[in-house]
């Protein structure tokens, strides 16, 4: 009956339903129900006529506009099926009856040709990450094909092939609605969340398999890469920043792990919170995966917006499951839609992006964009797999291979990576977050940046009451009610006087300062302190995007996490000017903190999960401008 029912949706051009087979499961579900497209995702309806329902959601990038965040426009529907019916099938006899005939591509080829690609990647890491604007950023291109057969005929081919050879996605699906198709193999779970209990699952690193398949050698090799390494530790940060927001104790980290699929591994770590929002809140917050974008998100947003040639629809978006629970609400289970193949009248769209960070080349960038174009295709059958890349030997079939997260050597170099984060992210804190300033309030001014939202959390963690508010929207009677003002970071020149976030900044620096009112400004803010005080600002000759140093301040030596563009540099050897105390290198003179009457300051950002001493340095800092 099952099957059956399978059979008359595919003949049905009107009709719509997803097949989606998760991780470990041995049945794949098959949902059916009406088209609703929405406009917010406030608007997904999870309740009609006063009855839950079971929706399921492909949310396009252009939703980030939800955030105030910019984005191409190309009017891809926020779709919702509401789920009439829910099946399960077995897996083999599934496979039993889909199409298996190989699909032919003609026409294929990137729509940026390499040499370009390779140019913006350069113009990306000079003029982007190099004059401050974040950490990483992801720029996308896609393979794009022809197919004589009918798109469901082969959604449900790639499907197959997809079931049959790929192993390690966390969701495998084929989504198919009038108009829009997609089909693939996401190998993370952006958002998770169950029973009050939020789940984010960063992953980061592409080690493409050789031919004949992944080796504990070629395996180690890529686990000792810097640029591998610090690309995850980036973006474990970005989406703490997301848990700080959605999640009452901030997030908690676990891992890392590898990701083991049939041509590609990648790195991750678990990322686990509690949080009593609306899961669509939680899914609004956390749009969309630094993996796929880029940090601080909101720049990054805007870097996509200048370099990309065209708008995203659903790259880099997500899909979204809302299913009604015991409690009287939902759950929500939704996966990043990327490693995806989308159809449309016979055409064949493949996107797939590299992550830019400051150790980036171009070309390898380049290559990294063609493997996972041929990973995908290769996995659907659209390309011979033996010619891919990510060649796979016969031990690469799914369940057939002993992982190679179980050779010792591996899983001491992956869990050795966790020597060099903060405990504070790592271990449990406990519920009563009570500290040495209880009762004491602070507001922390957002420019831009959401590592704020971590910084409150160690903030309330020390017993401070919090606020964010942001740089456009706090006023001067906020500031002056406040114990605390704390001046956050964010991306851009400090020396820009064009910039109106720059200027607000400096009044909120000034404002405190002049009226020797408690001020701890960071990172950005920082470096506008440091103007004001008369301390040269200059460029660093390399951005420092996730670099983890061990720095003076004040007497103790102190492992923070850098992510600056710009430095303020005072004389080597220079301890203080006029009043202010000053922390420096002693080689460069480069400015590491400050403090004063009734301020301090620090470049660092100590709610990192680099720096290892960074709850200790906070609560110096704070405990200096309160005193």
């Amino acid at each position: 009956m099952t099957l059956s029912r399978l059979a008359e949706l595919t003949a049905d051009p009107a009709a719509s339903f997803v097949l989606i087979a998760r991780d470990g499961a041995e049945s794949v579900e098959l949902l059916t129900g009406e088209v609703v497209d929405v406009e917010l995702l406030a608007d997904i309806p999870l309740s009609i006529d006063g009855t839950p329902r079971e929706i399921f959601t492909m949310v396009p990038y252009r939703q980030v506009r939800e955030r105030g965040f910019v984005a191409q426009d190309d009017g891809a529907p926020l779709r919702c099926i509401v789920v009439d019916e829910h099946l399960h099938i077995a897996t083999p006899e599934l496979l039993s009856t889909l199409p298996s005939d190989p699909v032919p591509l003609s026409d294929g080829g990137f729509d940026i040709p390499d040499e370009e690609y390779a140019r913006i990647v350069e113009t990306v890491i000079a003029d982007e990450i190099g004059r401050g604007e974040g950490a990483n950023f992801v720029i996308r291109r896609d393979f794009t094909a022809e197919i004589d057969v009918d798109d469901r005929t082969a959604a449900l081919t790639w499907f197959r092939a997809l079931l049959t050879h790929e192993r390690g996605a966390y969701w495998t699906f084929a989504v198919v609605t009038p108009g829009h198709i997609a089909v693939g193999a996401s190998p993370e779970a952006h958002v998770v969340a169950r029973g009050g209990v939020v789940t984010m699952n960063p992953i980061s690193g592409t080690f493409r398999h050789p031919s004949g398949g992944a080796t504990r050698d070629t395996l180690i090799d890529f686990l000792s890469s810097t640029k591998e390494t610090e690309e995850l530790f980036m973006v474990v940060d970005e989406e703490l920043k997301m848990m700080s927001a959605v999640c009452s104790d901030g997030g908690r980290i676990t891992g890392p792990h590898l990701k083991e699929m049939s041509r590609l591994t990648h790195t991750e770590y678990m990322l686990r919170g509690r949080s009593t929002l609306d899961p669509r809140d939680i899914l609004r917050e956390t749009m969309f995966a630094p993996t796929v974008t880029g940090s601080p998100m909101q720049n990054a947003c805007a870097v996509i917006r200048r370099h990309e040639k065209k708008p995203r629809g659903y790259y880099s978006g997500v899909a979204a499951l809302f299913t009604p629970n015991d409690a009287g609400g939902h759950d929500l289970d939704a996966p990043i839609l990327i490693r995806t193949v989308y159809l449309q009248n016979g055409s064949l769209s493949v996107p797939v992006g590299a992550t830019l960070v400051r150790h980036s080349d171009p070309h390898g960038e380049v290559s990294e964009t063609h493997g996972k174009a041929a990973g995908v295709l290769g996995a659907i059958g659209a390309i011979d797999r033996d010619s891919v890349a990510e060649a796979r030997d016969d031990a690469d079939a799914p369940g057939e291979r002993q992982p190679l997260a179980d050779d010792p050597a591996i899983a001491e170099l992956l869990s050795s990576r966790n020597a060099r984060l903060a405990d504070f992210w790592l271990n449990p804190q406990g519920d009563e977050l009570t500290g040495p300033f209880a009762g004491r309030s602070a507001i922390v001014v957002d420019a831009e940046d959401r590592f704020t939202t971590m910084l409150a959390h160690q903030l309330r963690h020390l017993g401070l009451g919090v606020t964010i508010r942001a740089w456009s929207d706090v006023d001067d009677a906020e500031l002056d009610a406040a114990d605390l003002v704390v001046a956050g970071p964010g991306p851009g020149d400090p020396r820009d006087v064009e910039s109106d976030r720059i200027s607000r900044l400096r009044e909120v620096v000034a404002r405190r300062v002049d009226a020797r009112s408690p001020l701890l400004a960071v990172c950005l803010s920082h470096q506008i302190l440091s103007d004001r005080l008369g301390i040269a600002l200059t460029p660093l000759a390399a951005p420092h995007q996730g670099l983890q140093k061990s720095v003076p301040v004040f007497g103790e030596d102190a492992s923070i996490g850098f992510y600056n563009t710009f430095t303020a540099r005072v004389a080597p050897g220079t301890t203080s000017t006029g009043p202010v105390d000053v922390s420096a290198d002693p080689e460069s003179g480069d400015v590491y903190a400050l403090r004063g009457d009734r301020f301090a300051s620090v470049q660092g950002h100590l709610e990192s999960i680099l720096s290892r001493d960074g709850i200790r340095t906070l609560e110096r800092l704070v405990s200096h401008a309160l005193a």
